[in-house]
């Protein structure tokens, strides 16, 4: 176990809360103020957008969950991780890959997101 291993999991709470206030105080707690966010699908940029970015993937995937799917592997100030997004106890729908890195004081300032599994149309 490492130190970003709680990073992750808190990382991820943020995603998978749905109340729109307790969201915001995580990420507040969680990301540096001018955190960035950048997947093939979306970008946000400092707490207002890193929350209504979350809020917007919700109601896409009304009822679904992220998961850690993996271990946490990380050096210095960097991380990688795979996830999982779908109904809890069922195949997920969408599976990626983030690599975060964290600031000086331990906040998020950068995730880079990538889809590996995406549903098709």
């Amino acid at each position: 176990m490492n130190d970003f291993d709680a990073l992750v999991q808190r990382y991820l709470d943020v995603w998978n809360e749905t109340d729109g206030d307790k969201r915001a105080a995580l990420v507040a707690e969680l990301w540096a103020a001018d955190g960035r966010y950048v997947d093939p699908i979306g970008s946000a940029q400092g707490h207002a957008e890193l929350s209504a970015l979350v809020g917007a993937v919700q109601q896409q995937f009304d009822g679904m969950r992220f998961d850690l799917a993996g271990d946490v592997d990380a050096h210095h100030d960097q991380a990688r991780f795979t996830w999982a997004l779908g109904p809890v106890g069922a195949e997920p729908l969408v599976i990626g890959f983030d690599v975060v890195e964290r600031d000086t004081d331990g906040k998020l300032r950068t995730v880079l997101g990538f889809l590996d599994k995406v549903p098709t149309a």
